[in-house]
């Protein structure tokens, strides 16, 4: 379950200590140095927990700092790591010597047991990952070498991890506990193979996390590459590097069969767009051609056997005559 805090819960006079008392609790003991114009609506908080993984939403309405010193941590702390993603706005992670100024997209890994401070512009969004240090498979030295560090959310595999932790906010009420742990460990598969890589792969990734992030790197291609008709098996597995029998056997534990889940994700945006009003005027079998279907014979009889009416009649499901 999520729980959502919002510096307007407390009167005015009182939203700094709450505020205060609010984020310490949630990312570890720092100080806040609230705006000087004061705390709004538009500072908010958002916790959801995905197995040992906690997620979390920070919304800043002014610019903003805090910083974890030394007197904040104890030996009896935690031993936590996590990742801050920049949403929205612009900031800067100070930590282990190093300044990492991220811009919407950008992520950087911090170390909870050493300090760090944070400084961010206004309308500012981050998604905090918090986990326990113990599930990344880096030495203290690794961590050292990567703390702090400005990793980019545009490219590669780091894109994934950006991309990712960003839609994890909202999506643990709609699951059950056992799926919102899934999502807590695909998360850490997507960053141990990014840091991996960053460290030039010196150390090995669990075998497991390889196909998981595989897995992650296959749908997000079959998503940006659906409406071309081209999209097949042998243009995933050329994509990926690997070959089709491979990629077929991975597809051995996931709900459909490559093939099936083109199909049935194509159909999806179909449906999508034959409902959408603002489309009225596209031809039905322009509609299946966008999505991967030029033969309107072959995506009517789709259309038909997957949603029980013809696509003409699905379309018709919105006019208010209908209805009426």
């Amino acid at each position: 379950m999520s729980i959502v805090f919002s510096a307007d819960d407390q009167p005015l006079n009182a939203r700094a200590d709450y505020w205060h008392h609010v984020v310490g609790d949630s990312l570890g003991r720092l100080d806040l140095v609230p705006p000087a114009t004061g705390l709004d609506a538009r500072d908010q908080l958002r916790i959801e927990d995905l197995g040992p993984v906690r997620v979390i939403e920070l919304a800043t309405g002014e610019s903003s700092q805090a910083s974890r010193k030394r007197s904040h941590i104890s030996s009896s702390d935690p031993e936590l790591c996590k990742i801050d993603v920049q949403v929205r706005g612009r900031g800067v992670i100070a930590h282990g010597g190093r300044e990492a100024r991220c811009a919407p997209g950008d992520f950087a890994l911090v170390d909870l047991l050493r300090p760090c401070s944070w400084a961010n512009g206004p309308s500012a969004g981050i998604v905090a990952v918090t986990f326990p240090r113990a599930l990344l498979p880096l030495s203290s030295a690794d961590l050292t070498e990567l703390a702090g560090v400005r990793m980019r959310g545009s490219e590669g595999v780091g894109a994934l991890v950006s991309s990712f932790a960003r839609q994890l906010p909202g999506q643990v009420d709609d699951l059950a506990q056992a799926d919102a742990a899934r999502l807590g460990t695909t998360m850490l598969d997507l960053l141990t193979v990014t840091l991996s890589r960053r460290l030039g792969n010196r150390r090995p990734i669990p075998s497991e996390s390889r196909r998981r992030t595989l897995l992650v790197q296959i749908h997000a291609f079959i998503d940006e590459h659906l409406s071309d008709p081209a999209l097949s098996p042998r243009m995933i597995a050329d994509a990926q590097y690997i070959s089709v029998r491979y990629l077929h056997k991975l597809f051995e534990t996931e709900p459909a069969t490559v093939v099936d889940h083109i199909r049935r994700l194509r159909l999806d945006r179909c449906r999508h767009d034959l409902l959408d009003p603002a489309l009225r005027a596209l031809p039905v079998s322009a509609i299946g051609a966008r999505w991967g279907f030029p033969n309107p014979s072959h995506f009517s009889r789709l259309v038909t056997s997957t949603f029980g009416v013809p696509p003409v009649e699905l379309r018709r499901l919105t006019d208010v005559d209908h209805w009426s």
